[in-house]
C-alpha cells in the first residue's frame, strides 16, 4: 500500500466517526427530544451539555496534529463508555464500529502508537 493510499485511508477512518459524535454533540446542545429521552432514560439526562462540549473538545483534539495522541485516548475512553452503554442496554455496539475506525485510522497514521517503546526502535531499525 502506498503512502498516499494510507494517507487517504486514514483521513476518510478519520472524518467519519468524528463527524459521527460532532453530530452528536450538536443533537446533545440542541436539546433533541429524543436524544434528551434516550439519554435521561439512562441516567446521564442533566449532564447533556457537558457531554456534548466533552465531544467537541475530544474531537478538536483529536484533529490537531500535536494533541491528537491525547485526543485518540480520550475519544477511545469516551467511545468505550458509549458502547458499553449500547450493550448494557441489549442494543447493537455501533459504537464498536466507530472504535474500530478511529483506531484503524490511528494505525496507519502512526503504528508506533501501539508498540512498546523497547519494541519502536527494533522495528525502526530493521
Amino acid at each position: 500500500m502506498t503512502q498516499k493510499t494510507k494517507r487517504v485511508i486514514w483521513i476518510i477512518l478519520m472524518i467519519i466517526p468524528s463527524l459521527m459524535i460532532v453530530m452528536s454533540a450538536v443533537l446533545k446542545l440542541l436539546n433533541v427530544e429524543a436524544v434528551v429521552q434516550q439519554m435521561t432514560q439512562a441516567g446521564f439526562g442533566d449532564y447533556l451539555p457537558v457531554m456534548a462540549i466533552a465531544e467537541l473538545l475530544f474531537v478538536a483534539l483529536f484533529f490537531i496534529p500535536k494533541t491528537y495522541k491525547i485526543g485518540f485516548l480520550l475519544l477511545t475512553c469516551y467511545v468505550a463508555g458509549a458502547m458499553a452503554l449500547e450493550i448494557a442496554g441489549g442494543r447493537f455496539p455501533t459504537m464498536g464500529v466507530v472504535m474500530a475506525m478511529i483506531w484503524i485510522s490511528v494505525f496507519l497514521r502512526n503504528k508506533y502508537m501501539f508498540l512498546p517503546a523497547d519494541n519502536q526502535k527494533q522495528v525502526s531499525s530493521s
